[in-house]
């Protein structure tokens, strides 16, 4: 759940259906991790294949056709590029499915083209292109084990975000954050968002990662609370400016898969550079 939301937010979700789904994907999600990490790789390719869907979906509210097939293809090749040829190579899978749908699109004529590719564009940048980061994150080909921790603390730190800044927002938010775009988010949320994710990734990262100190944890959960928070305004914002509630209806209780990886998709980039810089991978 977003930070520093109100309950009402919630009211009419099917909650027990809401935690099920919620275990199961977090469990589906470690299995992959400690068990067999390239089920991860499958994993974050299928989360990327709905979210573009989701996001195709979503914007046609608006009228906007954004081409589905090269959005597809080109997003699951970013997480392949990413998983195999790392942190390099990622921008030449934007470009080249950038391209696509600019090339794509060509077939369906001169009317309303800016607006579709333009939406095409956005779907690129903000589903497949980040959430490759979690491919990153894994890093395979050097220390599977490190990569593995590195993905399970992040989403660690989200959770947190995600859970201080709702408890803080609901006994404490008085002072709204962004009004226009999530009227119950709270600065006081956001606060809460940041303390709960620091003390955590204090304690967490130097327990699963060697060479980490407390300090880094530190700066780690504030780095990912902050972007989590951003990552659910620019959801909500996007959200708004469509007109939706939810981004579909495929996760009961939930909403979309995007609906549940809007904290997510820009705290992996956070993430992935913070450990990068203080905590070099082995």
């Amino acid at each position: 759940m977003p930070a520093g939301e109100k309950p009402k937010r919630r009211a009419g979700r099917n909650l027990p259906a809401a935690i099920g789904v919620g275990v199961g994907l977090g469990g589906a999600v470690i299995a992959s991790l400690f068990v067999w990490i390239p089920a991860f790789l499958g994993l974050v390719v299928l989360a990327v294949l709905v979210g573009i869907w989701e996001m195709v979906r979503a914007v046609s509210v608006n009228k906007a056709r954004p081409p589905l097939a090269p959005l597809l293809v080109g997003g699951s090749a970013m997480v392949v590029l990413a998983w195999f040829g790392g942190a390099e190579v990622l921008p030449v899978g934007l470009l080249l499915t950038l391209l696509a749908v600019f090339v794509w699109r060509f077939a369906g004529g001169p009317r309303d083209y800016q607006r579709d590719v333009t939406a095409g564009a956005l779907i690129a940048v903000y589903v497949p292109f980040l959430g490759a980061f979690a491919a990153l994150l894994a890093h395979p080909g050097k220390d599977v084990s490190d990569g593995a921790v590195r993905v399970l603390v992040t989403i660690v730190a989200v959770v947190l975000s995600d859970t201080g800044g709702y408890v803080t927002g609901v006994f404490l938010g008085k002072h709204p954050m962004a009004p226009s775009v999530s009227p119950a988010k709270s600065w006081e949320g956001f606060a809460g968002s940041v303390v709960w994710t620091g003390a955590g990734s204090a304690v967490a990262i130097p327990l699963l990662l060697s060479d980490a100190v407390w300090w880094h944890g530190v700066v780690f959960g504030v780095a990912v609370a902050a972007a989590s928070v951003l990552g659910d305004l620019g959801e909500s914002l996007i959200k708004r400016d469509l007109g939706v509630k939810d981004m579909s209806n495929l996760l009961p209780g939930h909403g979309g898969l995007m609906d549940r990886l809007d904290s997510i998709l820009l705290a992996l980039p956070t993430a992935y550079a913070v450990l990068a810089f203080l905590v070099p991978p082995s």
